[in-house]
Parts: C-alpha cells; sequence; structure tokens
C-alpha cells in the first residue's frame, strides 16, 4: 500500500494541481489521522522539531495509509541511517531540512537510493518490502520515493537551478523563517529580499518540471503561496493549528464574558 500511494504522490506532482498538507509535530499517530480524515493531500512527520522520534513512523504510516493518503518524513539530519531508517518503515519521502549548496542536495539524493545509484542500506525484512514478501522493491524503489530537499540558506538559493535539474530531487520546499534569517530579513516575509527569493524557487522548479513547496502559516497565506507559484504546501502543523484554535476559542469566550 505504501508503494501504491507514493508512486500516486508522484504523479500528482508531475501534475499542475496544489497539493495540500501539513507538518505532524505532536509526535501522535493519532493526529496523523486526523489531518489524513480531514482530506491532506500528504501529512509530514517531523523528526527534526516536532515531538517524538523514530518509533513513531510506522504507526503514523499506517494512521494515514487508512485513508490513502501518503506519509513524508522530515529526518532531524542527512544523515544516511535516518533517512533508510523512516523509508524502511514505509515512509512515501523523506524531507532533507537546511541544504546548504548543490553538493549537499546530490549527496541527500543519494541516500534515498540503493545502490548502484544511491548510498541506501539494502534489506527487505522491513514494511517497504512487505517484510521481506516483495524483495523486487530494491530494483523499483528508487523510483517509488518522494525527495523533498529544504532550500533554506543562501547557498541553495544560489545553486536552486542546478538542485532543481537534480535528478531524485522531487519537491524544492522552502523553510520560510530560516530563509528569511540567512537573507537578513527575520521573519520580514513581506521584504523585497524574501518575495525575490521565493520567485527565484519557484522559477527553478518550473523550469525544470520540480514542484515548489513551501510553509505557511494560515489557509490566506497557503492561497499567497499558491497564486505565486508553490503547489506543495504546508498549512501549519498539528501543533500550531491546535494552540491557534484554542488560543482564539478561549480569548472569544473571555470577551464574551467580560
Amino acid at each position: 500500500m505504501t508503494t501504491e500511494l507514493a508512486l500516486r504522490l508522484k504523479e500528482k506532482l508531475a501534475g499542475d494541481g496544489p497539493l495540500l498538507g501539513t507538518f505532524a509535530g505532536l509526535g501522535s499517530p493519532v493526529a496523523v489521522e486526523i489531518a489524513a480524515a480531514a482530506g491532506a493531500d500528504w501529512v509530514l512527520l517531523d523528526l527534526e522539531h516536532g515531538g517524538g522520534s523514530e518509533e513513531l513512523v510506522g504507526p503514523a504510516v499506517t494512521a494515514a495509509a487508512a485513508y490513502g493518503v501518503p506519509l513524508l518524513v522530515r529526518t532531524e539530519s542527512g544523515d544516511r541511517p535516518r533517512a533508510g531508517r523512516a523509508l524502511d518503515g514505509g515512509a512515501s519521502g523523506i524531507m532533507i531540512p537546511r541544504i546548504a549548496d548543490l553538493a549537499d542536495a546530490r549527496a541527500a539524493v543519494r541516500i534515498l537510493r540503493y545502490p548502484p545509484d544511491g548510498d541506501r542500506g539494502v534489506a527487505t525484512y522491513n514494511r517497504q518490502a512487505r517484510f521481506g514478501l516483495r524483495p523486487s522493491v530494491l530494483t523499483t524503489r528508487n523510483d517509488e520515493v518522494v525527495g523533498v530537499v529544504q532550500i533554506e540558506t543562501l547557498g541553495a538559493v544560489r545553486d536552486i537551478d542546478a538542485i532543481a535539474a537534480t535528478e531524485g530531487v522531487d519537491v524544492l520546499f522552502v523553510g520560510p523563517v530560516d530563509l528569511s534569517y540567512a537573507l537578513g530579513v527575520p521573519l520580514a516575509f513581506d521584504s523585497p529580499e524574501f518575495g525575490q527569493a521565493l520567485s527565484t524557487v519557484a522559477d527553478a522548479a518550473k523550469r525544470h518540471g520540480k514542484t515548489a513547496g513551501i510553509m505557511a502559516s494560515s489557509a490566506a497565506v497557503a492561497a499567497r503561496h499558491l497564486a505565486r507559484g508553490f503547489r506543495f504546501v504546508s498549512v501549519a502543523s498539528d501543533a500550531s493549528l491546535l494552540a491557534r484554535t484554542l488560543y482564539d476559542a478561549f480569548a472569544s469566550i473571555r470577551d464574551d464574558l467580560a
């Protein structure tokens, strides 16, 4: 099932419609399931900044797959074992944070692919190979993994055209906060410098038939990014959505009682 979901997502990435998802940072497979049930096109388990650890991958994959939704994983680093464990656990793809430059992007892609195309460890007694019942995955899996590289450094923006041209890179995903700091305009998302960087990423993705992605803090911000050419858009995260919804509800009730 996880293979089919990955292939379906890659087909959608090759299209032209929006792909909306959210980051799961609460460390809860139930939160992943809720996001999938709500109609997400994809859900990303965040192991860089979110709660929980790799033990969540399997339950989260299963929770999302119950609704026909692929699960991606953001690893805490680009270390080979981290990505390999998430993929063995059934993840449809991996997001690698803080790509430094073209060389870093190429290295990131290699850890997602089996030899001779990459450096991924070879094993079949895991979920993505149906625990040994589907050994053919070793010859097909390289084409079934969604590769997402995060564009949030000056070097990545500088090399964006070559990164976008790299085989195995499916999504160029902007981390807005990190990128704003790298550009010297912290949190100034309306600044010319930040706007130009976003256009640079979106244009490179379009030129090379790849998908531009970004994190949006709200539905309104997501709509603006979609209009700019970003198609793979995260509508906040489970934690931030819960916090904002509760904060607004409590404030509204207290205002009514005042």
